[in-house]
């Protein structure tokens, strides 16, 4: 089911840069479409982006977002170039904001989000990456944030969710050599979960996606806030967190569910 089906969205005509399929009952593939430029990330693909949430935020049914880029070369090769080349500093001041706040706005997305990198996920792309929870990657991603060739910093949270994934010193070599790194050594420093064959990076994404999928969604959101919520918190405060949120989950009918069904020895059914 394509997003531009959904009351509310925004007419097909509007909906150029990006793609939204509802692919299985409740599991999401948001693509970005812009195979010609390696699908890099303009002002117009960032607003579709945020129309795109807010498809998924209005629908109580969906419980997995996968994200990828449009063909075999590219996840996202970055923020769009040419697009900033013509920006004065306030222009691109808003640019990044733009960027920063619908990044943010899908690293608190209710549900769980998959990046599906198949090839470059640099600069902008990577911060797109970094801003899922997590990452699989094909046998020829390539990660990294090169805005230092360009003259410029990162623009959408680069510099800071890279230090929280693989720590200040090897964040720090990256951001200030511009260098890519492998899927293999993502995975080694921590930014990837798991590398597939390229042809197989789809289908490993909606195995886990159909995993998720078939789990209590309350838990799952709950896990959620804990894991975006406690990381930044003291551990003694995190663990109260901890605490309330697993006696609220005591109120929900999934609760109710798994507990039932482990104790009659059957499959849970989740609402």
């Amino acid at each position: 089911m394509n997003a531009t089906h959904f009351e509310g969205s925004l007419p097909a005509q509007e909906f150029s840069n990006i793609l939204l399929d509802e692919v299985e009952n409740g599991i999401y593939r948001l693509t970005i479409n812009r195979p010609k430029t390696l699908n890099a990330l303009n002002a117009d693909t960032l607003k579709e982006m945020d129309a795109a949430i807010e498809i998924l935020e209005a629908d109580p049914s969906a419980r997995v977002l996968l994200i990828t880029g449009a063909g075999e070369k590219s996840f996202v090769a970055g923020a769009d170039i040419e697009h900033m080349s013509h920006l004065t500093p306030i222009e691109g001041k808003a640019f990044a904001e733009q960027g920063m706040r619908i990044f943010r706005r899908l690293e608190t997305l209710r549900i769980p989000v998959v990046a599906l990198v198949n090839g470059y996920a640099l600069g902008g792309g990577c911060e797109l990456a970094m801003s899922c929870d997590f990452i699989l990657a094909a046998e020829n991603a390539k990660f990294g944030q090169p805005e230092v060739n360009l003259g410029i910093t990162p623009g959408f949270g680069g510099s800071q969710r890279l230090t929280r994934l693989v720590g200040r010193a090897m964040a720090m070599e990256l951001l200030v050599t511009g260098r890519t790194m492998s899927a293999e050594e993502a995975m080694r420093r921590g930014l990837v979960n798991h590398v597939y064959p390229q042809a197989e990076l789809a289908d490993e994404g909606m195995k886990l996606a159909a995993m998720i999928a078939g789990k209590s969604s309350s838990a799952i959101q709950l896990t959620k806030q804990l894991v975006q919520r406690g990381q930044d918190l003291d551990l003694d405060n995190a663990c109260v967190m901890e605490s309330d949120l697993f006696g609220l989950s005591f109120s929900t009918e999934d609760r109710q569910e798994g507990m039932s069904a482990f104790l009659e020895n059957r499959k849970a059914k989740f609402s």
